[in-house]
């Protein structure tokens, strides 16, 4: 079974793959069983036609053609091009549901897609044309087209014809052998595969949240029952649990931080009648635990769907081996990833939100009673600090509001109602992606005003290390904003820095 730290190592930082020799036997067997199996019988997609067309047999004079047809026929895809990270990551789940050797296909198949990875060629897939419901035909039909030596791939940087960048590399195309057009076209590898880098940075956003959350917390000197163990203990869940967890953790250090009991418990002065500092902080800052507690339990969830669907043959029909049976249902149908999918992009969506409700409290003087206005370290009036980076931020968080309607009932009949009841998995990934980027987009505005308030305060040696680090990270990047200047670059950049490193 497949972790979710190797896929992560596959598909971020391109580890080699090698086929072992029992994996290889046992896509063999399945290959050779169906052999024999499919000579005197009528099965669905090896000698009939495919969807409302399998009522119709193929003569075996066109077996073959059959296979090249759903390919070429299938490969309708339209609008952007999806980026090499995602069509990678859509390829290493074809080849996982290969590998549970249950599809029937050539070992030459899975050999191909195997070097196809190993040598970065990735195939041009567009966005667009998956309902979700066998699977992802139009995105995998792309795919398959590359592996039959046509189409175009992504290779070091041009897209090219698939053919050349075969021969430079001594690749031969598939032949197809019983099913192979099919088992490659029929299934939910991409919108796992899409899936499965959502999560990844859905949990890298989790990890920085708490860490900027925290950091917030050391700017307005907080108490730091908030995330305590007692107060989080009387609570059930186990994300609150494990964020509070995670604040502690980093505060562990930290000379921000404030003690009720040291403050408000012992040492009271009986004439004071209005307290300098809130008594309970606002809701972005003390109730991070149970915010991001219930994000970090959706997340963990999404995890649990995405890893068990890699580890799943998700291809129709189910060829047994070892019960001599050849099974025909719905293992193609998207309904797990596109509904998790769903969860994933709301929980983000709600992360987002507090990241901006935290940014809007540092840039709010008349709120944190701390701080300039937009953390403006000039001339106020003839200097903006962050005004307009606030702007910003606002209006993608907006977005991904908007975006947060369920995408998962969305069903419209199709395939001459053959596909009554689709998914639409694909759909929820990529609206789902598009909520995960603006969240990076969100939070890197975050930070840089996190490193604002600490340079005002002058407070940088008092931070935790945790968050001492980071600041130190997003200064390198960002130096001290005194004089206006423009920043659009800077924010792309702290960007990619956050979505390269967790």
């Amino acid at each position: 079974m497949i972790t979710l730290a190797e896929l992560s190592d596959i598909i971020f930082n391109k580890k080699k793959i090698t086929l072992t020799d029992s994996q290889k036997t046992e896509i063999q067997d399945c290959y050779n069983f169906l052999k024999d199996f499919s000579s005197d019988k009528i099965i669905y997609g090896i000698n009939t036609g495919f969807g409302p067309m399998a009522q119709y047999r193929v003569d075996d004079d066109f077996l073959t053609q059959l296979q090249y047809n759903i390919i070429r026929s299938h490969a309708t895809g339209a609008g952007n091009p999806l980026d090499d990270l995602y069509v990678r990551a859509a390829m290493v789940a074809r080849m996982c549901t290969f590998l549970q050797a249950h599809s029937g296909i050539h070992l030459e198949l899975v050999a191909l897609l195997v070097e196809f990875l190993n040598r970065e060629i990735y195939p041009y897939i567009p966005e667009h044309g998956s309902v979700g419901a066998s699977g992802d035909l139009v995105q995998l039909a792309h795919i398959a087209l590359t592996l039959i030596g046509e189409g175009e791939v992504h290779y070091q940087g041009q897209w090219r014809n698939a053919k050349d960048v075969m021969n430079e590399n001594n690749l031969k195309p598939i032949k197809i052998h019983i099913r192979e057009g099919l088992a490659v076209t029929n299934g939910t590898s991409v919108m796992s595969g899409i899936g499965i880098v959502n999560l990844l940075y859905s949990k890298r956003l989790v990890d920085y949240t708490v860490l900027a959350s925290l950091w917030l917390n050391e700017i307005t000197e907080a108490y730091d029952d908030s995330f305590s163990e007692a107060l989080n203990a009387t609570k059930l869940h186990a994300g609150q649990r494990e964020i509070a967890e995670k604040m502690r953790q980093i505060a562990v250090d930290s000379q921000l931080l404030k003690k009720r009991e040291n403050v408000l418990y012992n040492n009271v002065n009986p004439d004071e009648k209005k307290f300098k500092q809130k008594v309970q902080s606002y809701y972005s800052i003390r109730c991070v635990p149970q915010i991001v507690g219930a994000i970090y339990d959706e997340v963990k969830n999404a995890e649990t769907v995405l890893v068990n669907e890699f580890n799943s043959a998700c291809d129709n029909p189910i060829i047994d081996p070892e019960t001599q049976n050849v099974y025909h249902g719905g293992n193609f149908h998207g309904d797990y990833i596109s509904f998790e999918m769903d969860k994933l992009k709301i929980a983000i969506t709600k992360l987002t939100m507090l990241i901006e409700r935290q940014l809007n409290y540092l840039c709010h003087d008349r709120i944190n009673e701390i701080l300039p206005p937009f953390l403006n370290l000039g001339v106020l009036g003839l200097n903006y600090g962050l005004q307009a980076a606030q702007f910003t931020a606002t209006s993608t968080t907006a977005e991904s509001q908007t975006l947060s309607f369920p995408n998962y009932v969305h069903s419209i009949p199709n395939n001459n109602d053959n596909q009554d009841i689709v998914s639409m998995g694909t759909n929820s990934a990529l609206i789902t992606k598009r909520v995960i980027d603006n969240a990076f987009q969100v939070i890197v505005i975050q930070f840089m005003a996190l490193a604002q308030a600490t340079d005002y305060l002058k407070i940088d040696e008092k931070l935790s290390s945790q968050t001492r680090q980071m600041y130190l990270n997003i200064r390198k990047l960002f130096p001290v904003l005194i004089h206006d200047r423009t920043l659009y670059s800077e924010i792309a950049e702290l960007k990619r820095f956050l979505m390269k490193n967790a």
